[in-house]
């Protein structure tokens, strides 16, 4: 549980004011995309720890959980990619 407790002490140490420009916002998504990728990590590594131990449904929804997490990290992703690209337009060309 110190992983969760980790991640729930970085999502903490998020800014709570509005990000000052095109800086803070690619910063701020950077973090929200690494929370998302430790937060899907958990989950994945619960899943398959109580896997055999929990009902069919239960089982489902963990997995549910793990792909809808692993989808936040990949639209998080994304959208770093579309900062770049907007803050240097060479990257669509590279």
């Amino acid at each position: 549980m110190s992983e969760i407790q980790a991640l729930v002490d970085a999502l903490s140490g998020l800014p709570r004011a509005r990000p000052a420009g095109p800086a803070e916002a690619e910063a701020l998504l950077a973090r929200l995309r690494s929370a998302a990728a430790r937060w899907a990590d958990i989950l994945y590594e619960a899943r398959e720890g109580v896997r055999e131990q929990v009902p069919p449904r239960a089982e489902a929804a963990l997995t549910l959980a793990f792909r809808r997490a692993e989808e936040s990290y990949v639209e998080l992703e994304i959208a770093l990619r579309d900062c770049a690209e907007h803050r240097d337009p060479a990257v669509r060309r590279g």
